[in-house]
């Protein structure tokens, strides 16, 4: 939909008028016969039908463009109300600067910014209703340091608010010890089953060297046995020798 042309000082022509609508354009488009219409109207209207408003010509979204160049200055140098002209916004801006203006118009109704609260007020005026909303927080005045709603206030106990915020430093507390304490049994498991492995892999180890040096003390026994035999030959043949 576009600008109502009501809002608008002076005369405006009829170009700069939505075919569709029939209200100034707002954020135009035109078909290649030249009628412009706002975006939302043209596209609202391609929905259900292939051809322009005005004319009947067969016309596509594909085909729509951004309004001529002079168009869109005549457009834009338009003077205009505030919307917000109701409730006491006198301001006139043209329709380049409009928006901007509306953003931050002081007379602009806009929501309580406070969580549950569902009263719009004017811009000028939200401070003055966070200073009594009914929604509003505030920190507790006997000092147990919580953020409560006026609401609240008759309800609010500092001592059971404490302890119930101490039974929940308790629990987490429990919580992150258990915790710690799973972790901890899980590594020194590990550590225990990787010493236990280590422990294995040194006793057999261990059991080889034994059975090395077992091979090696019979060698050594067969090597004495060989040499005094060898030792009783030599004697043998000396004593051979010495009979020849």
């Amino acid at each position: 939909m576009g600008y109502d042309i009501e809002r608008f000082v002076g005369y405006v022509n009829e170009g700069l008028l939505c075919s569709i609508c029939r209200d100034v354009l707002e954020d135009p488009l035109q078909a290649p016969c030249e009628h412009a219409f706002c975006t939302a109207c043209i596209h609202g209207w391609l929905v259900h039908h292939s051809n322009c408003p005005e004319d009947r010509q067969v016309i596509d979204v594909a085909l729509l463009r951004p309004l001529y160049r002079y168009m869109k200055n005549d457009l834009n140098r338009l003077q205009l109300h505030c919307r917000n002209r109701e409730y006491g916004c006198e301001m006139v801006c043209s329709l380049e600067s409009i928006d901007r203006h509306e953003r931050e118009c002081e007379y602009s109704q806009i929501p309580c910014s406070n969580a549950g609260c569902t009263v719009q007020v004017e811009r000028r005026n939200l401070d003055g209703h966070l200073a009594v909303c009914e929604y509003r927080s505030r920190e507790c005045p006997n000092g147990c340091g919580y953020t409560i709603l006026s609401a609240e206030d008759s309800q609010h106990n500092c001592v059971a608010e404490l302890r119930t915020e101490l039974e929940l430093l308790r629990s987490e507390m429990i919580c992150r010890v258990e915790e710690a304490k799973h972790e901890m049994e899980s590594r020194l498991d590990s550590q225990r089953r990787h010493m236990v492995q280590k422990e294995s892999i040194l006793q057999n180890e261990i059991e080889e060297l034994k059975s090395q040096m077992s091979r090696m003390m019979s060698d050594v026994r067969s090597l004495m046995v060989a040499e005094r035999q060898h030792r009783q030959e030599l004697e043998q043949a000396e004593l051979e020798k010495r009979e020849l």
